[in-house]
């Protein structure tokens, strides 16, 4: 800020010099070729009164005739240039002002050379009155610059040791905390926002990490319970009831081995750890082959499986992959929609779509249900791992897939679209 007022001062000074300069030479012009004509028209006596009796406020003239000189000034100066050339001379007089300073030039006329001058001194005092205010406007200028850049500087380190302080309450555990954000909407408050989003995600990864291990703890607890109640009671039991209680213990065991060699494939589905083998496959021939995987055990439990496709499309995907996610989706229909249900699926053109008409998910529950080991509690008398909704949508977005839960008015309607 500065910089640019001192280069604009020098500016305007350069300006005034130059139009003050322009002004000089424009006005003995005016003067020169005045007096050449009056040369030219006048005697010589006439031509000595017009110098003698010249105004010295328009221009200050003295000619030299024989050995007098007649004009306003009483002296003139040796080696002084034609005009439009200019030189300055200083004079002394009897006013306040005894040293003035005069620019000035020769004249050539019919009755010899002719020295025509104008006061330029007050130009040099309008100069370092103007140099004076310049210097004193760039002193007080630097000087609230100074102070400006001083309590700018006081603000942003207050805000600098409050966000320090802030971290310090987030290092400490307090992951609640979030960075104060202003009306300035400055580079600081964008910094804040971005950082405030950090936290935001920190803080529900830590929700989420906090409720895995919740669930895992409440899934986990029951067969681990009846594993150590089994392994007490295995020795008192007789010798023929052995194989039973060792098959049950068994199975305890395998649901818990399930829930974490399912934790494992997600994990390495999701982190890209696992390659796919892509080809191509027809939705229709998935939605037949799910049809066919599925019909028997719809109708074990009473329920209506139909099938309905449209126009065929095909997908880069790896089948193995995809048919596991569908297959999971449909087993859920059958396993939550109820005795009786109706159960369908149905292709449409880049969607499946799976329909049921049983009691469905609470609305605030379609995008839950997607976390790891979360399964709502009217499922809880139901063997699961909590994490078959986490794989499928692990595996549709490695497939650049979307799915989506909704209301089928009544039931569930599960809608999967391809790109």
């Amino acid at each position: 800020m500065t910089l640019i007022i001192g280069t604009l001062l020098f500016g305007m000074y350069r300006q005034l010099i130059n139009e003050q300069e322009l002004q000089t030479n424009q006005h003995l012009a005016a003067e020169k070729v005045r007096y050449q004509q009056m040369a030219l028209t006048l005697d010589r006596r006439s031509f000595a009164t017009q110098i003698r009796t010249a105004d010295p406020k328009t221009a200050l003239v003295v000619w030299r005739s024989s050995l007098d000189l007649v004009g306003a000034l009483s002296l003139m100066p040796d080696d002084m240039p034609l005009l439009p050339e200019t030189r300055d001379f200083p004079i002394l007089t009897s006013g306040p002002d005894k040293l003035h300073i005069l620019t000035g030039g020769l004249v050539i006329t019919r009755y010899g050379p002719v020295l025509i001058a104008t006061r330029t001194d007050q130009l040099a005092t309008l100069i370092e009155r103007f140099v004076n205010a310049a210097i004193t406007a760039l002193m007080l200028t630097i000087v609230l610059t100074l102070a400006l850049g001083y309590l700018f500087s006081k603000a942003i380190l207050r805000r600098l040791v409050q966000y320090n302080r802030l971290s310090r309450r987030i290092e400490r555990g307090e992951y609640s905390t979030r960075l104060p954000i202003s009306w300035r909407q400055d580079e600081f408050d964008m910094l804040a926002g971005n950082f405030n989003q950090v936290l935001d995600t920190l803080e529900a990864n830590l929700h989420a990490v906090r409720g895995a291990t919740d669930n895992i703890a409440h899934d986990l607890r029951t067969p681990l319970s009846h594993l150590r109640i089994g392994l007490e009671q295995l020795p008192q039991k007789p010798v023929e009831e052995l194989d039973e209680a060792s098959a049950i213990l068994i199975e305890e065991l395998d649901h818990c081995l399930a829930t974490f060699d399912a934790m494992l494939s997600l994990t390495r589905i999701e982190e890209g750890q696992q390659d796919l083998e892509l080809q191509p496959l027809s939705l229709n021939d998935l939605c037949q082959d799910l049809f066919e995987m599925a019909e028997a055990m719809a109708e074990s439990n009473g329920q209506t499986l139909t099938l309905s496709l449209d126009e065929d499309h095909s997908v880069m995907g790896d089948k193995y992959l995809l048919f596991q996610a569908l297959f999971n989706l449909v087993d859920n229909a059958i396993k939550y929609s109820g005795e009786g249900a109706k159960i369908e699926i149905a292709q449409q053109g880049n969607r499946i779509l799976i329909r049921d008409n049983g009691p469905g998910i609470p609305d605030d529950a379609t995008e839950k249900v997607f976390d790891r080991l979360v399964r709502l509690d009217p499922s809880r008398h139901n063997k699961g791992t909590g994490l078959g909704l986490s794989l499928v949508k692990a595996i549709l977005q490695r497939h650049n897939a979307r799915i989506e839960l909704s209301d089928n008015q009544p039931g569930l309607q599960v809608s999967i679209r391809f790109s």
